[in-house]
């Protein structure tokens, strides 16, 4: 039994797909809405605070400020509306979760932007 559902979940994921995104980093998330008979691509920005990984049902939150006001949307990972996910800027942070931002407001919401590492070159004898 458990062998047709983990060949049914294996089926559902999104191999290609995928782009890789961490905790803290800035993300467009392109969605596809039905409206009545037509369909279009909204775009959703913000930070992602959170993920699961658990293959089919792996998911990810994003949580934006609009007119001052949190909103925090869980998207599916491998699902069929969601058209792709954009990376705009790396975060540096040290959690997993970044749910203590829930309780910030105005800059200090704002994650730290990873830098390159800069390698030190040797000088040249």
């Amino acid at each position: 039994m458990s062998n047709k559902i983990a060949e049914f979940e294996k089926n559902q994921l999104k191999v290609d797909a995928v782009t890789e995104f961490h905790i803290g980093d800035t993300v467009d998330v392109h969605v596809r809405i039905v409206e009545g008979d037509k369909e279009r691509v909204q775009v959703f920005n913000g930070t992602v605070i959170g993920r699961k990984n658990a293959g089919s049902r792996s998911a990810f939150t994003v949580r934006r400020i609009v007119a001052g006001e949190g909103v925090e949307r869980t998207f599916p990972l491998h699902s069929p509306w969601i058209e792709k996910v954009e990376v705009k800027r790396l975060g540096r942070v040290r959690r997993a979760k970044l749910y203590y931002l829930r309780d910030r407001i105005g800059k200090a919401t704002k994650v730290r932007e990873k830098v390159a590492a800069r390698r030190k070159e040797k000088p040249s004898p």
